[in-house]
Parts: C-alpha cells; sequence; structure tokens
C-alpha cells in the first residue's frame, strides 16, 4: 500500500544582522543653535530619565562642576582669603590639600597676620631654634607643613615659586654662590612656639627645678626682688645675698656675696643689643669719664674693649621712648655678658658680671637704704631711689656717679623709666619726673594724700598708687592729672602700665586687682583675686598673672577676667612671680622653707 507523504520545504534562513549605526548625541546637539534651543533639548531628555539616572547624572556631573579657587586664583588673592582663617589647626589641615596649598600656607606673610590676630609680638631678632612642638593631637597636626623663608621685597607669587626651588626651613635664600644661607626671621616658627606655650599656660606646663632653703630667722629668707630674661633668673633675699638661677634648666648657677645687709633691689642687664641714644664724646663713650680700673676680663664683660656704636640701628627706628620691662631687665649696650645691679640697705650698689659671678664695682654715695634702681634700654645708665630722698644717675660701666636729682623731702619709695625720662614715687606723696641727662626735674605732681608706693610711665602717660587707695594717671607732658581711678579700699602696691593695650592693671593690700583702659579711664574688670595683700601683677594682650600673701598664683584671661588657672601648690606666702617668654619664676615661702620654683610653659622638644 502507497501512502503520500507531504514534503516540507526547509526553512528560509533568517537575514544576516545589519550593523547597527552608531548614534552620537554630542553631533546632534552640537548642531542646535543657540543657547536656549540646548537648553530645551537637555530638559527633553531629562524628562524622560528615571530616578536611578537622574541620580547617575547627578554624580557625573556634580565633580565636573568643582573647582579649586584657591588654585586658579592669582598667589595675592589666594593669600588674602587664607589671612581670614585664625585657626592654625584649620590652616594645618588645609595645607596637606595639595601642594598648591601647602605652598600658600607655608607663606611667612600668613603667619605674620596670624601672629598680630593672636597679639604674639614677634622678636624680629629672634633666631633661635625651631624645632619645639606641643605633644597633643592638634599640634602635630601644625607639625605636618614645613617652614618657609620670606622676602619682604618678592610678591607672592615669586615667594611661592622660590619656595619650589628649595627644601630649606629656617634658612632664608641663599646667596648668589650658594655657599652661605643668610638666616631670616620665621613668622611660622614663632606662632609654633608662641601657640604652644599659650595652650602649655592654659593647662600644662611643668617644673625645671624647685629649690627649697631653710629660713634661720623669720626675716632672712625673704625674697625681695626678682629679675627674669630668658637666659637668667636673679633673685635678691633680705639676707644679703643674690641667687643666679638658669631659665633654661631651672639650676642653681652661683650664689653672689657682697652685701652687708639685706639686698632690696636687682636689675639684669640683658647681654648683646646695640648702643642706644644719649650724651657721648668725640670717642664714642658716654661722659667724660675715663676707662675704669678693673681686670681685662671684665672690661670685656662690660665691653670696654671694643669701640662702641655712636648710632642704633635704622631698623630700630625711634627709641627715645622705650618703657622699662615689668620683668626688671632692660637691652644691653652691646656687652657680651648679662650685667647685674643690687642695690641694698648697705647703701650701695652693686654691679655684677653675671657670668663669672665677679663683683664689678661697688658704687657708694646715697647715705640711707637703696630703695630701688632700674637700668635705661641700651645705655649703660642706672638710676637709684633712696630713702635719703635722692635719686642719683650711675655710669655703670665705668662705676662713676654721673648726677644726684633733689627735689623729693622724704624717701623715695619706686622709680620708672621711659626712655631718658626717669619718674619717682616718694613718702612726701609727690611725684617727679626727671631728665636723666641734665638731671632736671621736669615736672612735679602733686595730688596724693598719702604716701606713693607704686608708679610706671609708659610714654605720655605716667599711672602712681599709694596709702590713699586712689590710682591717678597723669599726662607726663603738661603734669595734669587727668584721671583718679577709684576701687581699692586699701594701698594700691602693684601697677603695670601699657600703652600697646591700652591698659593699666593695678592691685591693692584687700586682694583686688582690677584693670582699667586708658581710652575711658573706667573699670573693665574687677577682680576678687586674692584674700589678701596682692604682691605681684603683670600681664599682657593674653593673660593676667598674679600672686598673693594667701599663697596662691592665679592665671586669668586679660581681656574677659575670666580664671584660667591656679599655677604651683598653695603655700603660705607668695613673694615675688614674674613670667616672660614661656618661663615663670614663682618665690614663695611653703612649709617654714623659702621656695624658688621656676616653671617653663614651652614646647617640648622632639
Amino acid at each position: 500500500m502507497t501512502s503520500n507523504m507531504p514534503i516540507v520545504s526547509p526553512p528560509t534562513p533568517a537575514p544576516s544582522p545589519r550593523p547597527i549605526p552608531q548614534y552620537n548625541p554630542s553631533s546632534e546637539f552640537s548642531t542646535l543653535l543657540g543657547p536656549a534651543s540646548r537648553k530645551q533639548y537637555l530638559i527633553s531628555i531629562l524628562h524622560e530619565c528615571s530616578p536611578a539616572e537622574l541620580r547617575f547624572l547627578s554624580q557625573t556631573i556634580t565633580p565636573m562642576l568643582k573647582r579649586d579657587v584657591l588654585t586658579e586664583l592669582p598667589a595675592e588673592l589666594a593669600l588674602h582669603i587664607l589671612s581670614y582663617v585664625d585657626d592654625p589647626c584649620t590652616l594645618a589641615r588645609a595645607s596637606q590639600v595639595s601642594k598648591r596649598w601647602h605652598d600658600l600656607v607655608a607663606d611667612d606673610w600668613l603667619w605674620k597676620v596670624l601672629c598680630d590676630t593672636y597679639s604674639f609680638r614677634a622678636d624680629t631678632e629672634d633666631k633661635s631654634a625651631t624645632n619645639l612642638y606641643q605633644d597633643d593631637e592638634s599640634w602635630d597636626e601644625i607639625d605636618k607643613f614645613t617652614s618657609n623663608s620670606i622676602d619682604p621685597w618678592l610678591t607672592a607669587r615669586d615667594r611661592l615659586k622660590r619656595q619650589e626651588l628649595t627644601s630649606v626651613s629656617h634658612w632664608g635664600p641663599y646667596s648668589d654662590d650658594l655657599l652661605h644661607p643668610i638666616t631670616q626671621f620665621s613668622h611660622q616658627q614663632y606662632f609654633r612656639r608662641a601657640y604652644g606655650t599659650m595652650l602649655n599656660l592654659r593647662k600644662g606646663g611643668s617644673i625645671l627645678h624647685a629649690h627649697r632653703m631653710p629660713i634661720p630667722t623669720p626675716d632672712s629668707g625673704v625674697v625681695t626682688s626678682v629679675a627674669l630674661d630668658t637666659e637668667w633668673v636673679v633673685v635678691g633675699l633680705a639676707n644679703s645675698k643674690i641667687h643666679l638661677f638658669s631659665a633654661i634648666t631651672g639650676v642653681l648657677s652661683r650664689t653672689l656675696t657682697g652685701h652687708e645687709l639685706g639686698v632690696w633691689a636687682v636689675h639684669l642687664v640683658c647681654r648683646g643689643g646695640y648702643w642706644g641714644r644719649g650724651d657721648m664724646d668725640e670717642d664714642g663713650y658716654p661722659d667724660d669719664a675715663g676707662d675704669p680700673v678693673v681686670p681685662a676680663a671684665l672690661k670685656i664683660a662690660l665691653g670696654i674693649d671694643r669701640r662702641r656704636r655712636m648710632r642704633f640701628p635704622a631698623s630700630v627706628g625711634n627709641d627715645s621712648s622705650k618703657p622699662s620691662d615689668i620683668c626688671c631687665t632692660s637691652e644691653g649696650w652691646g656687652q657680651p655678658n648679662s650685667i647685674i645691679v643690687s642695690a641694698s640697705c648697705d647703701k650701695t650698689l652693686r654691679v655684677w658680671d653675671a657670668t663669672s659671678g665677679h663683683c664689678i664695682y661697688v658704687l657708694r654715695g646715697h647715705t640711707a637704704t637703696v630703695r630701688c634702681a632700674r637700668v635705661l634700654h641700651n645705655r649703660p645708665i642706672a638710676v637709684t631711689g633712696s630713702r635719703d630722698s635722692t635719686l642719683r644717675v650711675w655710669n655703670i660701666q665705668k662705676g662713676v656717679m654721673l648726677r644726684v636729682l633733689h627735689g623729693h623731702t622724704a624717701s623715695v619709695r619706686c622709680l620708672d623709666i621711659c626712655g631718658n625720662q626717669v619718674v619717682s614715687g616718694s613718702y612726701d606723696t609727690t611725684c617727679r619726673i626727671w631728665d636723666v641727662d641734665t638731671g632736671e626735674c621736669i615736672r612735679v605732681l602733686r595730688g596724693h594724700s598719702h604716701q606713693i608706693y607704686s608708679i610706671a610711665i609708659a610714654g605720655n602717660l605716667v599711672a602712681s598708687g599709694g596709702m590713699d587707695t586712689i590710682v591717678r594717671v597723669w599726662d607726663a607732658t603738661t603734669g595734669n592729672c587727668v584721671a583718679q581711678l577709684t576701687g581699692h579700699t586699701a594701698l594700691v602696691c602693684q601697677l603695670q602700665l601699657s600703652t600697646t593695650t591700652n591698659l593699666l592693671a593695678t592691685g591693692g593690700s584687700d586682694g583686688r586687682v582690677i584693670t582699667f583702659s586708658l581710652r575711658s579711664f573706667t573699670a573693665l574688670q574687677r577682680l576678687a583675686a586674692h584674700d589678701s595683700s596682692v604682691t605681684s601683677l603683670q600681664f599682657d594682650t593674653n593673660f593676667l598673672i598674679t600672686g598673693g600673701n594667701d599663697g596662691r598664683v592665679r592665671v586669668f584671661e586679660t581681656q574677659t577676667g575670666a580664671w584660667v588657672r591656679d599655677l604651683s601648690e598653695r603655700c603660705e606666702s607668695v613673694w615675688k612671680v614674674l613670667y616672660k617668654k614661656g618661663v615663670c619664676a614663682v618665690m614663695c615661702k611653703r612649709a617654714g622653707k623659702t621656695v624658688m620654683e621656676i616653671w617653663t610653659f614651652k614646647p617640648k622638644e622632639r
């Protein structure tokens, strides 16, 4: 049987795939004319996108819109913007963004602005070592960028270009032969040290050394006077001795003996400096006294072996009204060694070489206790006040008395200097302003009703206080009393006057500390600082440090009066406290002994 099966034709093969035409949106977008049509085209595409696609577009577009403004701006404008950043830790983090930002942050002008913001008064002659750091996290951030020197005649762009060509941290640009690096002051390194010191003063610091000495009799171990600079701490005692400590290590260097009775005043003349203004003879020496008969080594210490410069450096400017230092120090006249001047109840003034400890001169002339002493800046001229009612002017380089200032009718209790002017306060209730070079009494300031115990002069202002509890401010030019400041209820025994900060701080036997504005002559802060008499008072733009008979050393903020901390352990009585550039000397009585503590607040070296 035959069956017919249908024959199925084979399937037709599928056509071969054709190439997909490439879509080029940029070509289509570029054909659009005018910004309006291009925007319309983009909007139409966005309306068709899903939320996920829109998020993708946003993540893609956002980085494309970012711009490094500081990198694209001229260096001068970039630095101007950065100058508004007042937090050093923020600048430290900014320096890590890129090399360009690092170079901008390293510009020394920026750190000069920051020094001004924090009221850090930079000493452009300071070229000390700069490897000082603070052991905390914020200081580690500041440590992450290097310092770079600055040439005042270069623009910001030129400075940045030069910084790329050198990796030297605290050396200035090299000379043409690249052999003799020129050391230049770095505001960045100065700020590093000053900021670390400020942090430590708030919460930190350490005792370099604490010296305890027994007191044989109740009055023999009393500290009567202290002088402090960055190298030495000089302490005068009622037992006629003078102790000399290192301000760097706190170690007792030597004890100066020679006075027969108690030492009432000490003054420290720093080594170095320059020869300042003053009357000089044709050989460049002051006055017309002959060369003193002293050993050759001591002539070197006094700077007698070299010819003095008659003119001070042009960079110093006008120093004719330079005020005294609250730490009882003065700038030297170019001598290689520090010089100590001490005044005593034995009626003498002694001049010492701090390096060797030798007594160079014993100056006699007063007929009673020499109560106070000061040395002029950059001149070997000392002025003393005595219970014999006179002031005397001495040339401590040549060891001669120059003149006697008569006028007071009772004991001269206090004096201060500013330029070549001396102001004195006396138990005769008057203050007098004197010209050191001529001995003339320029002004007699009358108004107090009781003895005067404290006095200060700065610029054209004189402040005085005493038993009548009133602080008077005088115009040194006219002699008029421009303000009578009240607030104390007992003797005003401490004064500091500063025309830089326009502040006057006073301390009294009532335990109060009051700060006054020199613009309005009104009280800014009234502090119940101590339970008994204020024995020490010192302030700068940032901090006010006081010591009292209640045995406490206290630190306050100068501008707000806010309490910061109590320094050191509480003791029976604090006699003297001085602070300078990260070093603090505390003289007190503790457990029946005289205790001399040397503190440091400088950032630790790593």
